[in-house]
């Protein structure tokens, strides 16, 4: 396995860097190459931590095909030997981390969903009862199941923080059949998602989805249901009341609370203990829900 902080290491210039992935502009398709760079506090670390651009692919892969029977993404091959030249001449670099694209017509709009209370919800909740309009009971705690699960959407910004938006926001911005649409969507993925997750011993707390038009059709694209767009949580070790540990970076984000650091750049350095253990923590979800799909990219891992 080999480390991959950017496609310009490879020699590649991408059209679009993001805190995670490179991006690149083919006329009809993207290429996306999920890196192994990390992000704090909205600041991307110096030091990376390898293979977790793989887990967060891999895992979108294999719930695009989970999901296949309710919608359709936007995934052309994620077999790094199949894309077009020059890309496919960095097959052992990008396999595993990568996949071919259609283009689609983005909603500009984050379909939230939250199954329990956590995060900025539960800050919503403490100010005045409410998350994105929704009244909800009171005396809920932190991280307890909600009465219901809820479609709680965001504005998708290209920097800075998303904003929490009401549904009816989300009305003004893509018109009442279509909000409707993603709505219904979001809320029956999250199901088959916590559904699926359920027996493993896996919480899904909450996640985001995005979606496109590709053909007329609204299609899922982006990431989804990876531990950087949800909260996973073993419920061997949920309580309400206390902050459950999650499979994703609160091991980093934890650690760089210990130091004198104001959370500008530059990012301090992370010890490779650290690094590691952040590893394990996304692998271990990875393992877990999908160990046949673990095993099948583990070269790359």
């Amino acid at each position: 396995m080999g480390a991959l902080r950017s496609t310009r290491d490879l020699g590649l210039t991408p059209d679009y860097e993001g805190k995670v992935r490179d991006m690149f502009d083919l006329g009809d398709s993207f290429l996306i190459v999920t890196t192994d760079r990390i992000s704090a506090f909205d600041v991307i670390m110096n030091d990376v931590v390898p293979g977790r651009g793989v887990v967060l692919n891999v895992m979108s892969l294999a719930w695009y095909d989970h999901f296949a029977d309710l919608v359709p993404n936007h995934l052309i091959t994620a077999d790094a030997s199949k894309f077009p030249a020059p890309f496919n001449t960095h097959a052992a670099a990008l396999g595993g981390r990568s996949m071919l694209v259609k283009k689609a017509d983005r909603f500009p709009v984050e379909c939230v969903v939250r199954g329990y209370i956590a995060g900025s919800g539960w800050k919503s909740y403490g100010q005045d009862g409410t998350i994105c309009g929704h009244q909800l009971p009171e005396g809920l705690a932190l991280a307890q199941k909600l009465p219901q699960a809820l479609f709680t959407p965001s504005t998708k910004e290209d920097e800075g923080h998303d904003e929490n938006i009401p549904f009816s926001t989300v009305v003004e911005m893509i018109g009442q059949e279509q909000a409707d649409k993603l709505q219904k969507l979001s809320l029956e993925l999250y199901r088959q998602g916590s559904d699926f997750a359920e027996p493993f011993g896996v919480i899904l707390a909450d996640t985001k989805f995005e979606f496109g038009m590709i053909e007329g059709k609204i299609t899922l694209i982006d990431e989804v249901l990876t531990p950087d767009s949800s909260r996973f949580w073993p419920a061997s070790e949920h309580k309400a009341g206390q902050e459950p540990p999650s499979w994703d970076k609160q091991i980093l984000r934890n650690y760089l609370e210990t130091l004198d650091w104001d959370h500008e750049p530059p990012a301090p350095s992370i010890p490779q203990e650290i690094l590691d253990q952040t590893f394990r923590r996304y692998h271990e979800v990875l393992e877990i829900l999908f160990p046949l799909e673990a095993q099948k990219w583990q070269a790359f891992l």
